[in-house]
């Protein structure tokens, strides 16, 4: 059985995603800080689920969890890294307090919960090695955005950090890839009358399930995903 986890998970494109991965099979570790929304979306899936409530900012906490999933589900075979917490501000109005959350929640998570994955993915007890990890990114990752400064920060160091871990993890056996979402996701709590300029999280979540579906000899380093529509 594959264990999937997904780190970030909220009603939007994180919950898409562990639904779309129980789906195909996977039991599924979900970590966010809310203890009731995890747990209503665990007993919905249809594999075993573990609500590991997590405030991914702090590294004791991340630890924790994926000990949880690996006590309840077993070793880790896909990491979903989907958080993200900054606000949207600009230099001067910016405090440093949001700056280092922008971080912590960011890149810093990102790097922990793969060290954390990844050990599984390459325990030599578990015969041959490999394994998936996605990093969530966004317009940003690759052009910064005015009145953003923490969040431009956070994905584009996620991203650096995506790419290192490709090129090194790659030999190993592990996927790595970096998931540029650039445009907006309709989740529940958008309203709008023009539904097509966004994208539909159920979409993004296939195109991962594609992503750790991939055989080895054409593994996709960075994938664009945008909504089509004519003024892109």
């Amino acid at each position: 059985m594959t264990v999937a986890v997904v780190a970030g998970v909220g009603p939007g494109l994180g919950e898409s995603v562990a639904r779309r991965f129980a789906a195909e099979g996977c039991d599924v570790g979900l970590l966010a800080r809310s203890a009731d929304y995890l747990g209503d979306l665990a007993a919905d899936l249809p594999t075993a689920a573990v609500a590991a409530p997590a405030n991914l900012a702090d590294p004791e906490d991340i630890t924790a969890a994926f000990e949880r999933v690996r006590e309840e589900l077993g070793p880790v075979d896909v990491l979903v890294n989907n958080a993200s917490a900054a606000s949207w501000t600009g230099l001067r109005d910016t405090t440093l307090d949001s700056f280092d959350r922008a971080y912590e929640v960011g890149p810093r998570a990102d790097f922990l919960c793969a060290q954390a994955a990844v050990d599984d993915m390459l325990d030599p007890e578990r015969g041959a090695p490999g394994g998936t990890v996605i990093v969530t990114g966004a317009t940003t990752s690759v052009r910064g955005r005015e009145g953003a400064v923490g969040f431009s920060m956070a994905k584009f160091g996620s991203r650096g950090l995506a790419e290192s871990m490709a090129r090194e993890l790659g030999p190993e056996g592990v996927h790595v890839a970096h998931v540029v979402i650039d445009g907006g996701i309709l989740g529940p709590d958008v309203e709008t009358d023009t539904p097509e300029e966004y994208l539909d999280p159920d979409a993004v979540a296939d195109s991962y399930w594609h992503l750790v579906e991939q055989g080895r000899s054409a593994w996709t380093l960075e994938l664009d995903l945008r909504p089509h529509v004519e003024s892109f």
